[in-house]
């Protein structure tokens, strides 16, 4: 029975879920963390109507759970369907990467940046060569960690008839005719994401060893 469930056919069409997680997960990532890192440094150093908007753009978004905003997104903003999955993820985890980003560069002494100036380095170059690297460095583990949740958070994206991995697997399980199947189908799901998680981690944690060695 097993061997109908997961022969090439339906082991193809879950393949083909897992790639458009993949570039779902990448291009989230990308941009959540490009636009939560203007969110962090606004709220970290303005403090007039950019620092405050971005300070509530964080806690408005990360206190509502992530499912209102996938679903937010898709039956109030127009457009397709993947692009609107890509936007709300990227919302969310703006808001996420926002305040990971403000947490490390709390960690730098703002004698650094004085530092800088006396050496004729304006704001920005200050924040591209000297502050932002430190920054990253310190928040690896949170920014790996929250990789790995975006990959998770993609499987919510079958809600809204998004054909990802667990939108793909989830269409089989109709097809499931016992219990065995269905416990077979999420076990295979789960050791999916697993592997590709565990794998992550390890990928980022040996090339940062090399950065800390």
């Amino acid at each position: 029975m097993l061997s109908s469930l997961f022969n090439s056919a339906n082991l193809f069409f879950m393949l083909k879920g897992l790639a458009l997680t993949t570039e779902i997960a990448i291009l989230t990532i990308i941009l959540a963390l490009v636009c939560g890192t203007v969110l962090g440094i606004a709220r970290n150093y303005n403090q007039g109507i950019c620092g405050k908007l971005a300070a509530t753009y964080i806690e408005i978004v990360r206190n509502l759970p992530i499912l209102l905003w996938i679903l937010t997104i898709r039956f109030i903003v127009p457009g397709g369907q993947l692009f609107l999955g890509i936007l709300a993820l990227t919302i969310f985890q703006t808001a996420i990467m926002g305040e990971i980003v403000r947490g490390g560069l709390n960690a730098i002494s703002k004698g650094q940046f004085e530092a800088a100036q006396s050496q004729g380095f304006s704001f920005v170059s200050t924040l591209w060569y000297i502050i932002l690297p430190q920054c990253f460095k310190h928040i690896v583990p949170a920014l790996l960690s929250q990789m790995i949740t975006i990959v998770k958070d993609t499987s919510l994206l079958w809600v809204v008839a998004i054909e990802e991995f667990t939108g793909k697997s989830m269409i089989l399980m109709g097809t499931c005719v016992n219990t065995l199947q269905v416990f077979s189908l999420f076990t295979f799901m789960a050791s999916i994401y697993f592997v590709i998680n565990f794998l992550l981690s390890l990928t980022i944690r040996r090339k940062m060893s090399h950065v800390y060695a």
